[in-house]
């Protein structure tokens, strides 16, 4: 659990997460759908962790269930997530089905990517070129199958490395993945911390990008992946 809270949640998931969670409208999609996956997230973990970190978590069941018939999650059973997921918990305990390994498979491969590009980013950071990962463009120059899975996220590639732009490359044959990443020449978003062109270009919020504009005064951006 620890580890799982860790890499999974906090080096990973919620660290993608914060952005449509602080920059999309407060009833959009994009960020009730993320509100709804934490709030599955916290009932499960608290069940979780109840055996070992009692006191804790009976504190915190206080605070998300107020509620409850009991008052107590002592009385609770493990979380039931519901339809697909709760048919891949089902096949978890015989081993993952194809889709599941698939599916975990491609996660864990654009960590991988991801991680490189941290990487790149941080000589860079270190160097002085960059002030932070929102600063920076990246182009991940990778084979044939890498292409096609970071393809497949679309605009939200950028979400995932937490930078302000980024795309693919085809890659020499025999070469090896590589990160190209350089500085932002555009302006910087003071509402969501984006480097953008489209920033200023609404005169009545000179200081804010057309991303944020869409969220706080249009229809919203539409957010598929991350």
């Amino acid at each position: 659990l620890q580890v799982y809270c860790s890499e999974d949640l906090g080096a990973f998931y919620l660290d993608v997460l914060k952005d449509r969670l602080y920059t999309t409208a407060p009833k959009s999609l994009a960020r009730r759908s993320a509100q709804t996956a934490l709030w599955h997230l916290t009932q499960a973990m608290l069940r979780w962790m109840a055996p070992f970190l009692s006191f804790t978590a009976e504190e915190a069941w206080t605070v998300f269930s107020p509620g409850s018939a009991s008052g107590t999650i002592f009385t609770e059973t493990f979380w039931d997530f519901g339809g697909q997921a709760a048919q891949g918990l089902k096949a978890r305990v015989s081993g993952a089905s194809e889709a599941e390994q698939a599916l975990l498979a491609r996660w864990a491969r654009i960590r991988e990517i991801r991680d490189a590009v941290n990487k790149e980013i941080e000589a860079v950071r270190t160097a002085g070129g960059v002030g932070s990962s929102l600063q920076a463009n990246v182009t991940v120059h990778a084979g044939p199958a890498d292409r096609a899975l970071l393809d497949s996220l679309g605009q939200d590639l950028k979400f995932v490395f937490i930078t302000s732009a980024a795309r693919v490359a085809p890659l020499a044959e025999g070469d090896a993945l590589r990160v190209e990443v350089m500085p932002s020449t555009s302006v910087k978003c003071e509402r969501c911390w984006h480097w953008r062109d489209d920033v200023g270009q609404d005169e009545a919020h000179p200081t804010i990008c057309g991303r944020c504009v869409s969220n706080l005064h249009g229809a919203g951006e539409v957010r598929q992946i991350a």
